[in-house]
């Protein structure tokens, strides 16, 4: 009987570093099977979802709590279902609130649990990686802050590197991103990205849009490029666009904007980094929903100084984050028009970048793969 590997994706990055684990375990097990909730990358890579990754995109306390009768239910379905498969090892993939619980199920009925993507102990509930002892045998750490907080509460945690960074060239093309566009070599591009989440675009990119619309008052033939995740954010971002002028919206192509642009506007997330392999000077806006930033407030959840993980991973200010009440369009308005105006200032940005997409650079699919088979007891 060939090897079984359960996994469980949530959204569009979980998706793709899902892909990439699949295909790095097939030099590992060529004759494995693969199954259980993922999206399209996913599928193509040849796993059977059951569900769609797209079942577990829900971002924030509160907007969890209105998803959550179906979102336990989805759980005690799945992961019924993934027990009754008998597989070898279960890896669930980033998506936390689902798969720690998922995890820890499986764990205490004798199966192999993987945890792939670390959850933000460094600045979230750090008392979360003693517990997800009880969920992973296992937890694979995109960076390299994350090893030594389990190391000292027992945790066997592996630092394997960011797929991205293996995937972005250290020194992306500019020319030939503006080129494959369509977009004039010499015209100011501003790169818009609100999220993945239709929350996220209803609730960030109005006030993207109005302060885009000031900058291109001060920067002269100023254009915008809006990447769509997918069909339904296409559909959002339409609706409140409209036919404005001088911008485009785009079906995916998030990496060739961010690259092509001369500075990026985005919500935090994997976004942020991905702007930053690609060497992009950015402003991050972002704002979560009133009661949960009153809970995250009342409880002291946050425990970093930094939410994007630039300056998280910097240690310092690199880039502009502008939160909940400081996210106005005539603040982002000035951070943004800041990057355009101050040459020596981005120019001052490229080497950090540089330096901490060369650390995170590890060929973490390969990594991640080496991990699970240990843990699996099957050598390459």
């Amino acid at each position: 009987m060939s090897l079984r590997i359960a996994l469980c994706a949530g959204e569009t990055s979980g998706d793709q570093l899902g892909a990439g684990l699949i295909e790095a375990l097939r030099a590992h097990f060529p004759d494995a099977e693969f199954a259980g909730i993922g999206g399209d990358a996913m599928r193509a890579a040849g796993m059977d979802t059951w569900f769609d990754a797209s079942e577990l995109a829900v971002m924030g306390l509160a907007e969890v709590l209105a998803h959550l009768p179906r979102l336990l239910k989805l759980r005690r379905t799945f992961r019924q279902r993934v027990l009754d498969w008998k597989p070898d090892v279960f890896i669930g993939i980033d998506a936390p609130d689902f798969n720690l619980g998922v995890e820890r199920w499986l764990k205490q009925r004798g199966v192999r649990t993987v945890h792939d993507v670390s959850p933000s102990v460094w600045a979230w509930r750090e008392s979360r990686a003693a517990k997800i002892a009880a969920s992973a045998d296992r937890v694979l750490c995109l960076f390299p802050m994350e090893p030594p907080i389990y190391a000292r509460l027992g945790v066997d945690a592996v630092f394997i590197g960011h797929p991205l960074a293996d995937a972005i060239p250290l020194q992306p093309d500019r020319a030939a991103a503006r080129h494959a566009l369509g977009e004039a070599s010499d015209a100011p591009l501003l790169a818009l990205l609100p999220g993945s989440r239709l929350g996220e675009i209803t609730r960030m990119l109005p006030t993207f849009l109005e302060a885009a619309r000031l900058l291109q008052a001060d920067v002269p033939g100023l254009r915008l490029l809006i990447p769509a995740a997918n069909a339904q954010c296409r559909a959002a971002i339409d609706a409140i666009v409209g036919d404005a002028p001088a911008m485009r919206v785009l079906d995916g192509n998030a990496q060739r904007a961010m690259i092509a642009s001369d500075v990026v506007l985005l919500a935090s997330g994997t976004a942020a980094l991905e702007a930053m392999l690609c060497k992009r000077p950015m402003v991050i806006g972002h704002r979560i929903s009133g009661l949960t930033y009153a809970i995250v407030k009342a409880f002291g959840l946050l425990k970093s100084a930094h939410v994007s993980l630039p300056n998280v991973l910097a240690g310092e200010t690199l880039v502009p984050e502008l939160l909940q009440d400081d996210c106005t369009p005539a603040n982002l308005h000035a951070a943004l028009l800041r990057w355009f105006r101050d040459a020596d200032a981005v120019e001052a940005l490229q080497p950090r970048f540089l330096a901490i997409h060369e650390t995170l650079r590890r060929d973490a699919s390969a990594r991640a793969a080496d991990a699970v088979a240990g843990l699996v007891g099957t050598p390459a």
